[in-house]
């Protein structure tokens, strides 16, 4: 029976995590694939109340102990590394936003934040870590391989440098959820990251609408 249980884990896994991710570098239009990726998360979200392995708590509850200087530190971290890297490669969109359409920046920002981040946060941390943890018999690879997957969830953009970032930023979020066990938090973290790069002016990689 638990045999069966693994194996049903990792189909599902695959199929999640692997297939619906590579179904988007199908030529199809874009409302098809937002369709797809919704699907993915209305399976996880009804698969974590039918199991209970998720409490409705743990979806909104950020920890009382204090892990903002850990976050801060590294926002820190990513806004040098991203002004330096912005000033010398492509100093003509450096705050592109900002300059042309602060309006766009904000807008775009919130709604990133609430409907493409927490999606993700909760299907790529909350639910993988509560559903296949019984898969990995080592943390440092259960880590590994959710980073791999995350990165992978990004292929669609065919970007080398997206593909890297979000393997880092897996590991990043990873370790967050890890330690505080609060997707809202992490979550935060992972919108102020992703909307700096939006805001530096590295959005038109990462397929941000950009002004004209």
């Amino acid at each position: 029976m638990a045999g069966n249980k693994k194996n049903k884990h990792i189909i599902e896994l695959l199929i999640l995590f692997i297939g619906m991710p590579a179904v988007v570098l199908v030529p199809i239009h874009s409302g098809i694939r937002a369709a797809i990726i919704l699907v993915a998360v209305v399976y996880a979200i009804y698969m974590s109340r039918k199991d209970r392995i998720v409490q409705t708590k743990a979806l909104y509850a950020i920890p009382e102990y204090t892990y903002w200087k850990v976050i801060l530190m590294r926002t820190a971290l990513l806004i040098g590394l991203t002004v330096v890297f912005m000033y010398f490669f492509h100093p003509e969109n450096l705050f592109i936003v900002a300059r042309k359409n602060i309006g766009m920046l904000v807008g775009i920002s919130l709604f990133y934040s609430v409907f493409s981040v927490y999606p993700q946060e909760f299907l790529y941390r909350t639910f993988f870590y509560a559903r296949y943890k019984h898969l990995f018999n080592n943390k440092s690879v259960m880590i590994f391989t959710n980073a791999i997957l995350f990165s992978f969830a990004h292929i669609v953009f065919l970007n080398p440098l997206v593909l890297a970032l979000t393997f880092v930023g897996g590991i990043v979020f990873s370790l967050t959820y890890q330690t505080t066990k609060s997707i809202m938090l992490t979550s935060i973290e992972h919108a102020i990251y992703g909307c700096w790069l939006f805001t530096v002016g590295m959005g038109e990689m990462l397929a941000f609408p950009m002004p004209k």
